[in-house]
């Protein structure tokens, strides 16, 4: 008699929400989005930041803050500053090179960025800085170099302060800054997807390569209360390796319909404090074929307070 009336099978949908710990599910916004709300955020992080090609590998260590100073005009406005010595390859930087590379970057710091309601890096907002601090940076350096190799550093130095377009553009290429803010606050479907088309300085180049990336959040903390997105993505551009090689902004190749360049892989992993939003450690690494593969990755952690 059970059995009378079950002419089928029945499928259970379970959603991906269900726990019995309600504290556990991810609070989004109104359409499934992750928001961004980063004021008072003051955090100090360690950094490591590889870059590689073939076989030729280095290693940068240093540990930075980040401090949330104000928003206007829907953008945040935050400063970041290095509060470490650098090491590099595990040892603290002593070639004459590197330390002359250290010195001089203290011109930048602290350095103030704008960043939008997506968490994405806008803008370098305090350039005009920049040549007051140089005076005291360059005083410190000859009283403990001199040379022809420090006069010609320090020249090539303040030759990029007086040019704002290079030095923008040379700041927008810190690792660091775009990682952490990369822009990962969005709308997510009903499946907690998002397709995102971001570029990334793995190259030096005007124009940066463009990956189209697939998103995912988890709509459930993990066990440590952290909210999990990962991502990955491979390099979608018209421009060829030849093209990138010669630093070219656009596709040397006249198409009706080109073939993109999909030669690079991207990958990332954010985990966010549950209450705040905001990360407490992420991953991201890019490559994309040159000569050689070229490989940048970064890994931020938060560190704990004393």
């Amino acid at each position: 008699m059970i059995l009378i009336g079950i002419n089928g099978h029945k499928e259970l949908f379970i959603p991906r929400t269900a726990a019995a710990d309600k504290n556990k599910v991810v609070k989004f916004d109104h359409g499934n989005r992750l928001v961004f709300q980063p004021e008072n955020w003051f955090c100090n992080y360690g950094v490591i930041i590889t870059i590689e090609n073939e076989n030729h590998k280095n290693e940068l260590k240093y540990n930075t803050s980040v401090r949330w100073l104000k928003t206007e005009h829907k953008l945040h406005f935050f400063e970041v500053d290095r509060i470490s010595n650098l090491y590099l390859n595990e040892e603290e930087v002593n070639e004459i090179a590197d330390m002359l590379a250290y010195k001089t970057s203290k011109v930048l710091y602290p350095l103030q960025i704008s960043v939008d309601e997506h968490g994405k890096f806008y803008d370098v907002e305090n350039l005009s800085v920049f040549k007051e601090r140089w005076v005291n940076v360059k005083d410190e350096i000859y009283k403990e170099f001199e040379g022809e190799t420090v006069d010609q550093y320090c020249q090539k130095i303040e030759e990029i302060i007086n040019e704002p377009n290079v030095i923008n553009l040379y700041l927008k290429n810190d690792y660091f800054v775009r990682t952490l803010f990369f822009g990962i606050y969005r709308k997510f479907d009903l499946d907690y997807h998002s397709e995102i088309t971001e570029t990334f300085p793995v190259v030096d180049n005007t124009v940066e390569p463009q990956y189209k990336i697939s998103l995912e959040v988890d709509p459930l903390k993990d066990d440590d209360s952290l909210i999990n997105i990962q991502g990955e993505g491979k390099l979608n551009d018209e421009r060829n390796v030849f093209d990138f090689i010669n630093k070219a902004p656009f596709s040397t190749t006249i198409e009706d319909h080109p073939m993109m360049n999909q030669e690079g892989d991207f990958r990332l992993m954010y985990y966010l404090n549950g209450e705040t939003f905001l990360a407490e450690s992420l991953y991201l690494e890019c490559d994309i074929q040159l000569e050689q593969r070229k490989k940048i990755s970064v890994a931020i952690s938060s560190l704990e307070e004393n």
